[in-house]
């Protein structure tokens, strides 16, 4: 039954692209696709190479230093979320004006994503750099004081930095939109070179440890902000801030933003809070346990980095064609998509299992934690063949529809009762250790796909989208 549907679906996709390729109307064209997807991919490859390195080269200063960035990482990639969410939500209505073919809204919605979300950023610094230590004892509670020290000067430092990143998240997205991840990509290059370059400085030249990682994190944010903010003041762009400089939120605007980001805000907060507390869990492990997991969950990076490109790029595709109220090119876009992230994610988790104890060597761990490393590794890349893509793919076409409530109460009920949940479940009823915590991610990956492939699979998320357009 199941391959006959599948049979069906692959029918339906070559004759809706015969169709349209014969009438001139395919959205997107394979060439398109390549524009979009292959800049992505460099782009998260050496957003992770560099997020490796940093590691690596934090390693010279000990597992304590390891541990506390690993720690305040966690936190950095709640804030993250938040603004990505937020460009997300830019992004969907712009590229539903783009599909409409009214530049001049698109350019406005572009402009107020980045006031609102740098405004916020802004707030978001003052708070966590007045109240670092209070904040970090409620989240990880009672940890070795050498790690704590390291997490209160890799917070306080990054914490600076959050204003230029909600800068460039926000336009990187536009620049998507636009179908230009090209930009987005050379960008990437200059702010992680920037990067890589001020940590072999600061690190190994002036041996400032914690901070050395920290300092030139924040440096090259700012520059990544500047730069791609001074190039979307070209006019020769369908989304630009060329006579959009007003200081002044439009609310209308703002509130269709706000009701794709704010729902996909608060499951992307949820979703990183719930890991905070599941690592609250690994820090009473011990320093070993926490390192092998900030070494894993680096390598991790790795085995997703073609599903996580992919997903950006299928946000911006399927927005466009729900725009232009393509249904059929959107539901043709989105298995499309799919199966080359499947494709690509399995050929990663062969090299990755292969490879991953040769990789764990580059971080200096302990034989304990080198151990750990690869047991849950290992595990990981097998799991990420079955599960990820259906789990994180499907839910971008939903809140490109609209269909944003369902995706949201769907990842935050799977992400507390069966992430968390199964954690503290796995760890303190059946103590199965570090690869327990893991274990439970895989159960959140199995309910949210079954979640989310049944609700693609009906019409619920269609008519949100006709809601949208209208």
């Amino acid at each position: 039954m199941q391959g006959e549907k599948i049979r069906d679906e692959k029918k339906q996709d070559e004759k809706l692209q015969e169709e349209k390729e014969q009438k001139g109307k395919l959205l997107y064209s394979n060439g398109d696709l390549k524009k979009l997807i292959i800049p992505l991919i460099i782009e998260q490859t050496l957003a992770i190479a560099v997020g490796m390195a940093d590691t690596i080269m934090v390693s010279a200063a000990g597992e304590a230093a390891v541990s506390g960035v690993s720690l305040v990482d966690t936190v950095n990639i709640l804030l993250i979320n938040v603004f990505s969410a937020l460009a997300t939500g830019g992004a969907v209505v712009a590229g539903h004006y783009l599909g409409q073919k009214h530049k001049e809204e698109a350019s406005k919605v572009a402009w107020q994503i980045l006031m609102f979300a740098s405004s916020l950023a802004l707030v978001i610094s003052i708070i966590f750099i007045a109240f670092h230590d209070g904040l970090l004892r409620l989240m990880f509670g009672q940890i070795e004081a050498d790690v704590m020290q390291s997490a209160k000067t890799y917070l306080i430092i990054t914490a600076i930095s959050f204003t230029g990143l909600a800068i460039y998240n926000s336009c990187a997205a536009i620049f998507r939109a636009m179908n230009n991840a090209r930009v987005t990509m050379w960008i990437s290059l200059l702010i992680n070179a920037v990067n890589l370059i001020g940590n072999t400085i600061c690190i190994y030249g002036l041996k400032w440890g914690v901070a050395g990682a920290a300092i030139p994190t924040t440096v090259s944010r700012y520059v990544g902000a500047i730069v791609i903010l001074v190039m979307m003041f070209n006019p020769t762009r369908d989304i630009n801030f060329c006579g959009q400089v007003r200081f002044r939120f439009n609310p209308v605007l703002i509130k269709r933003i706000l009701y794709i980001a704010v729902p996909n805000g608060l499951e992307n907060s949820m979703f990183q809070l719930g890991k905070i507390l599941v690592l609250s869990v690994v820090s009473t492990m011990g320093t070993s346990a926490i390192a092998a997991n900030a070494t894993a969950n680096t390598l991790a990076n790795w085995n997703i980095l073609f599903g996580s490109a992919i997903n950006l790029g299928l946000v911006s595709v399927s927005a466009v064609c729900i725009g232009a109220g393509e249904i059929e090119q959107t539901r043709y876009y989105t298995r499309k998509m799919m199966k080359i992230a499947i494709a690509l994610t399995s050929l990663m988790s062969v090299i990755l299992f292969v490879s991953v104890p040769v990789l764990v060597k580059l971080y200096n761990l302990g034989p304990e934690a080198s151990q750990m490393a690869i047991e849950v590794m290992r595990f990981h890349n097998i799991m990420a063949i079955l599960f990820w893509v259906p789990s994180f793919t499907i839910p971008n076409t939903l809140r490109s529809a609209g269909d944003v409530i369902g995706t949201m109460i769907i990842a935050i009920f799977s992400m507390w009762v069966f992430r968390i949940g199964a954690a503290y479940l796995f760890t303190y009823v059946f103590h199965l250790g570090l690869l327990g915590v893991w274990a439970a991610m895989v159960v959140d990956w199995i309910f949210r796909a079954i979640c989310y492939v049944i609700r693609y699979r009906g019409h619920r998320w269609e008519t949100a989208m006709q809601r949208q357009r209208a």
